[in-house]
């Protein structure tokens, strides 16, 4: 029996705290896909976590941690994100695997990275530089480096060397890189990596068959999609529901719950159309109140209205099962919200869906309905009738657009401030 929770918009929506709180009877928690270029802020017992290539799991003692095959591993990232939990009192001891399937994150890639984005001049992605796009490159050349492959030090090594070659022809003296001062570092990394690389598939069958909980962390979100996001400003991973199955091995048959996780506002960071920011004091006031910050890059992240368009899109594509609505709290000083419900294509005509045609979505006008604000504290709400009706109608509106109930509601950032419906 398999929940799965995904980003319903452009991410940084609150999955970390989600699966947090449902893994307190997870037998296992397991990543799918992304890097480390994920970023999802914990706070339990007074202690605030940042995860962003180990599950958020790790916070239950008493639960396995997997990071799947479709997830790409930057080795030195996994050894001091994991330094850092047990510098703050996590037992981690058995708890945590990689799967050896999954794909070698380089310095070298994170160097191309920084590179290719240069190349693009103004028309850059915003990537966070962490060598992710280009290790999904190599993934789909066939030149790329498994975890299993570490462990055979002459294949790895010929294999590291081909690579830097490659990118050593197209950058030239661009690329500052010693290809065998990483060698020497893995000769480091191969011991210490022997107690986690494990074959995931058994792992995931032998979970299936004894009936264990199992929660599916999505990084990212779908608006950041490969194939559905708002290409090419996105990921370069399948961060939808379709991710989870390749990523995993999971049985589709064996998923209860698909968990759309939805900001009561909108951000995003990086490059790309946002139909419904506000370059104003209203995105000022929601990047303030709402410490919207990159748990990754530290970037301030770009803020806007709710965009409905966007969810119903999302929920489309991912089929949710529930939503969880956070961050209601940071709308509680707003004297009216607005809620994007449809958009006007340049030419007039309504457009019945989100648009393929970037070019198409940067020019639409937003159609918005809107709402009178509550302006009166929800944080510590503990139940759905405890909230202001005002804020009650905003979440009925939500789930009357989108069709999909809204069964969690964030109203701060600790894992108490979570109503349950």
């Amino acid at each position: 029996m398999a929940t799965v929770v995904i980003g319903a918009q452009w991410g940084d929506e609150g999955k970390g705290k989600l699966v947090d709180v449902l893994c307190a009877d997870t037998q296992l928690c397991a990543r799918c896909q992304g890097g480390n270029n994920a970023g999802h802020t914990i706070v339990a017992n007074g202690t605030t976590y940042d995860f962003h290539l180990l599950p958020s799991g790790l916070v239950n003692p008493r639960c396995r941690n997997l990071i799947g095959s479709g997830v790409v591993v930057h080795v030195p990232s996994f050894f001091s994100e994991l330094d850092q939990l047990r510098q703050k009192g996590l037992t981690t001891d058995g708890r945590i695997f990689i799967s050896d399937r999954a794909h070698v994150v380089f310095d070298l890639h994170q160097l191309i990275d920084g590179l290719e984005e240069v190349e693009l001049g103004g028309a850059n992605i915003g990537t966070t530089r962490k060598g992710i796009g280009p290790c999904y490159s190599t993934k789909a050349s066939r030149s790329g480096v498994r975890m299993a492959e570490v462990f055979d030090e002459a294949v790895f090594e010929k294999k590291l060397r081909t690579l830097a070659d490659g990118f050593g022809k197209r950058f030239g003296e661009l690329l500052q890189y010693d290809v065998e001062d990483e060698i020497r570092r893995f000769k480091t990394y191969r011991e210490q990596l022997r107690e986690f690389v494990v074959d995931a598939v058994p792992l995931i069958t032998s979970a299936q068959e004894s009936n264990s909980k199992i929660l599916v962390e999505g990084a990212n979100a779908i608006m950041l999609d490969l194939d559905y996001g708002t290409y090419p400003y996105v990921t370069s991973s399948n961060t939808g529901i379709g991710g989870v199955f390749t990523g995993l091995a999971l049985n589709p048959f064996k998923v209860t719950d698909i968990i759309g996780v939805v900001k009561a506002y909108t951000t995003r960071v990086g490059g790309g159309p946002f139909p419904t920011e506000q370059l104003n004091e209203i995105g000022t006031k929601l990047q303030e109140d709402g410490r919207e910050y990159g748990v990754t890059t530290g970037r301030r992240r770009r803020c806007g209205w709710l965009d409905l368009v966007v969810v119903k899109y999302s929920a489309g594509i991912n089929h949710y099962t529930t939503l969880n609505l956070t961050k209601l709290d940071i709308l509680d000083t707003f004297p009216t919200l607005r809620v994007a419900i449809g958009y006007t294509h340049p030419s007039g005509e309504p457009l019945a869906s989100f648009p393929a045609d970037l070019a198409v979505l940067d020019k639409v006008s937003v159609q918005y309905k809107e709402f009178p604000g509550w302006q009166e504290s929800t944080t510590g709400a503990r139940s759905f009738d405890e909230l202001p009706v005002a804020a009650r109608e905003y979440v009925a509106f939500i789930e009357g657009f989108v069709g999909v109930r809204v069964g969690f509601i964030g109203t701060g950032p600790g894992r108490e401030s979570l109503i349950r419906r």
